[in-house]
């Protein structure tokens, strides 16, 4: 079944954007972004709403998703960045907090993955999402879906043990 006349796109985006919103600000670890990119996925799902199956709209998100983010990445490298000279160098209050450190280092652990492998591991971990769905957002095969989530999932313990020690 595909879009029609009478579809509820509002009912759609209720349903929907909450997960693409996390996975968007996983992806990105920066809300203001994370915004644009579900407002962008949801801009052109509705462009292309003649092509979209309902039965795999989920996946479809995520992977319009993705692709925005990655646009955006590209788009960034490019413009030069402002130097911010009033940032404050000192840490937050809470940086001390044995769960704010471990927090970072995994976030940063999780950040140091390559991306396919961070979008796997955040689509099956935060998305709940089926190996079959990640392999045809990623486009690539089910069996490297699954390789892709153990290693990514591997490399984070590694971290926390590390840290642990």
């Amino acid at each position: 079944m595909t879009f029609d006349d009478t579809f509820d796109f509002a009912g759609l985006y209720r349903r929907y954007a909450p997960g693409v919103f996390r996975y968007a600000l996983f992806l990105s670890g920066d809300r203001t972004v994370a915004e644009d990119v579900v407002s962008e996925t949801f801009v052109r799902v509705w462009g292309a709403r003649e092509r979209v199956e309902l039965s795999t709209v989920r996946a479809y998100l995520f992977a319009i998703a993705r692709n925005v983010f990655l646009q955006g990445l590209r788009r960034r490298r490019r413009e030069a960045p402002l130097e911010d000279a009033h940032t404050d160098p000192a840490p937050p209050p809470d940086a001390t907090h044995e769960v704010t450190d471990e927090l970072s280092r995994a976030l940063a652990a999780l950040a140091e993955l390559p991306e396919t492998d961070r979008t796997a591991l955040l689509l099956r971990a935060d998305e709940a999402l089926s190996y079959e769905d990640i392999a045809s957002i990623l486009g690539i095969t089910t069996v490297a879906a699954r390789v892709k989530v153990h290693r990514a999932r591997a490399r984070l313990a590694h971290v926390r043990k590390e840290n642990a020690s």
